[in-house]
């Protein structure tokens, strides 16, 4: 290896070791409340699922991870067994399967104190492998598939899981959600923060969970439930890796560089251990509560470990990007984002013949 890429090396270790004391700060800030709570996460065998599943069970909490399919995730399954916890199988919008589900917690555990609703069906799903499709060339049935799993599929997950929270007057419900649905303020209107991504019918999906959480929060506050959103930065999720060797085969880089699932593990053990009288009824965007309580900026959670061709592919773009950054927020303005990356993708064009730009 080179003298460059030592260097490179040295800086990914360094910039992981920081992400993992990140982390074991926040579970030495909460693992006190969770310890021996029932914690149900949906989605739970891949991606931010997983990863907030094993972030649960490294605070001490009693883990049931819920998922459509364990095919390549034997290993978690192993070691929540040995955690004392549990895996299930479960399609969420079959209500006999969340029936069985949710007897089997009840007859294991006796109780669910955190349910995290993570399992839905993104767009790098339902068209694959990209993710993209205009609007009006999407189908009713795109709609009522993704509906399906991610509000019907959310609801019906909850209305089960949060009766035991209700009976003892205690709980947490963590929606996943998408910063997508935000509009933003400008003079006496509104308008979208990034409705150029093309991501409908999923972020329709979304705001639809959004308001689920901030009508139901406060009818279940009083019970003693708190429900909460979170937003998720650009994650390297389960999905993510494909997608993003799909855009490079034609040219184009996935975005900017993604950061690791484990920069919502602060926030999502914060949420997990709250009840109706602390934090309910709110949404927060993961990068900006991170900044705003010591857990680092955007940047600190980059992932450094891509596969060599992904990690090749982002290289590029960032040697190929404007240098620009402004204190006082985790990260630039998306649309300040998506200028940097058109300017890169730019630059790369006329160095190397790329083409692209914002992903629409």
């Amino acid at each position: 290896m080179d003298e460059v890429g030592n260097a490179e090396n040295s800086s990914a270790v360094a910039v992981r070791a920081r992400q993992n004391q990140m982390v074991e700060r926040a579970l030495r800030e909460w693992q006190g409340e969770l310890e021996g709570r029932v914690a149900v996460v949906t989605g739970g065998a891949r991606g931010i699922g997983r990863s907030i599943s094993e972030g649960l069970m490294r605070a001490g909490a009693k883990v049931v991870a819920a998922d459509k399919s364990w095919d390549g995730a034997e290993d978690l399954r192993k070691q929540l067994e040995a955690e004392q916890g549990l895996a299930v199988e479960v399609d969420i919008t079959d209500d006999s399967q969340l029936d069985a589900a949710f007897a089997a917690v009840m007859d294991r555990f006796g109780t669910v104190d955190v349910l995290i609703n993570n399992a839905a069906l993104v767009s790098e799903t339902l068209f694959y492998p990209t993710g993209h499709r205009n609007t009006l060339d999407t189908t009713d049935q795109d709609w009522e598939a993704m509906f399906g799993v991610n509000v019907f599929g959310t609801l019906k997950v909850i209305r089960r899981f949060i009766q035991p929270m209700r009976e003892r007057g205690r709980g947490s419900i963590i929606n996943v959600v998408s910063s997508g649905v935000l509009p933003v303020a400008a003079g006496g209107g509104y308008h979208g923060l990034r409705p150029w991504t093309v991501e409908m019918p999923y972020q329709a999906t979304k705001a639809a969970v959004t308001a689920l959480t901030f009508y139901l929060g406060e009818e279940v506050r009083s019970d003693g439930v708190a429900v909460n959103a979170i937003m998720p930065g650009h994650t390297r999720t389960s999905w993510f890796d494909a997608t993003a060797r799909a855009f490079n085969e034609i040219g184009v880089v996935y975005f900017m560089r993604p950061a690791i699932a484990e920069h919502l593990l602060p926030i999502t053990l914060f949420l997990s251990a709250q009840d109706g009288r602390g934090a309910a009824g709110r949404l927060y965007y993961v990068p900006e509560w991170n900044y705003d309580h010591g857990y680092g900026d955007y940047a600190a959670w980059l992932d450094h470990e891509l596969p060599s061709d992904m990690e090749e592919m982002y290289s590029r773009l960032e040697a190929a990007m404007p240098k620009y950054e402004r204190a006082g927020v985790p990260h630039l303005p998306f649309d300040a984002q998506g200028a940097l990356y058109a300017a890169a993708m730019a630059n790369l064009g006329s160095q190397e013949n790329w083409a692209g730009g914002p992903t629409q």
